[in-house]
């Protein structure tokens, strides 16, 4: 996915496009295994284009249900791959771009990267996928606090969880590979017990961090070795009796999948005329300045005296507009 100005947002063509190269390699006799990942080293892929939903799929319903089949045809396409398809993580996934990775056999990831779930938090339900496939893949309790709460994570803990497989060093500092400078690698758990492998760093542990991430360059050689090195593990296999093996494994996640992915498509295009009309209008017109969520306090309000969703308030739960 090649979008670096856009964190590799996806349009239509890019993901007919992905759909296409993935049946073509899915058919291919002399293909062993399908990468999919994004151009550059700071995004995966972030979804869909914030300002296209905005101002084309907002309050158009009908056009957001056929957009949703061509992104629900695209996750069925990597289900369906007859050859393994890893996800090679160069940086931020998150929303659709979430998604699609979750959709992939294996994943892989330079341990600066970022998961998100936006969710909840812009008008939202992630029902491309995420809702499906997390409880299958960290279970209930980890997918329902990954899901409700829309808290980005890192690598390492995505890792730690079991959403991703692999995780390497990408930042050079002075020649040689550092950890994430920015989340705890070096402990599994605190004083206490608690998990915090993959937890961000805070207060004077942070600043030196972001110091050092400052003083580094990102360098993704280790993430195509790694990537490499597993598809290459993949030829010394009989073809058909991999393809079989792919396909009862990925049962879990594809019944979960086909169950719900219409009634998911349907309400995400009617909830286009509502919330994530004004979620996504926030994400498209907010800044670092005023944030890019709507002023979720009013929206409580206005729903308590029963103000129905209209033009007027979307423009009033606008980031910035009551300062």
């Amino acid at each position: 996915m090649d979008n670096q100005k856009q964190f590799n947002a996806y349009s239509i063509g890019m993901l007919k496009a992905i759909q296409s190269a993935i049946k073509e390699a899915s058919e291919a006799r002399d293909v062993v295994a399908v990468v999919l990942t994004g151009a550059g080293a700071k995004a995966f892929c972030t979804g869909g284009n914030a300002v296209e939903f905005s101002t084309y799929y907002g309050g158009n319903s009908q056009e957001f249900r056929r957009f949703m089949r061509l992104f629900g045809d695209t996750v069925s396409a990597i289900l369906a791959c007859d050859k393994p398809v890893i996800c090679r993580v160069n940086g931020l996934r998150s929303g659709g771009g979430q998604e699609l990775g979750l959709a992939c056999d294996i994943s892989v990831a330079q341990d600066l990267a970022m998961f998100g779930q936006g969710g909840p938090k812009h008008g939202a339900a992630m029902l491309g996928g995420a809702t499906d496939f997390l409880p299958v893949m960290v279970g209930a309790e980890q997918a329902l606090a990954l899901g409700s709460l829309c808290e980005p994570v890192s690598a390492h803990k995505a890792r730690r969880i079991g959403m991703i497989s692999a995780v390497v060093p990408a930042l050079k500092v002075d020649g040689r590979f550092v950890p994430n400078p920015l989340v705890i690698t070096d402990r599994l758990v605190d004083e206490f017990g608690e998990m915090v492998l993959g937890e961000p760093k805070t207060g004077e542990e942070l600043a030196k961090g972001k110091e050092l991430l400052a003083a580094g360059e990102v360098d993704l050689s280790l993430l195509d070795a790694k990537v490499d090195a597993i598809c290459a593990k993949f030829v010394p296999m009989f073809p058909e009796s991999l393809s079989k093996t792919l396909e009862e494994l990925r049962k879990p996640k594809l019944d979960a999948w086909n169950r719900s992915k219409e009634s998911g498509r349907a309400w995400m295009a009617l909830n286009m005329a509502t919330e994530a009309k004004a979620g996504f209008g926030a994400f498209a017109v907010g800044t670092k300045e005023t944030g890019r969520e709507i002023d979720f306090i009013a929206l409580r309000k206005a729903q308590a005296a029963a103000t129905p969703w209209s033009e007027e308030l979307i423009a009033d739960l606008m980031p910035g507009r009551r300062e």
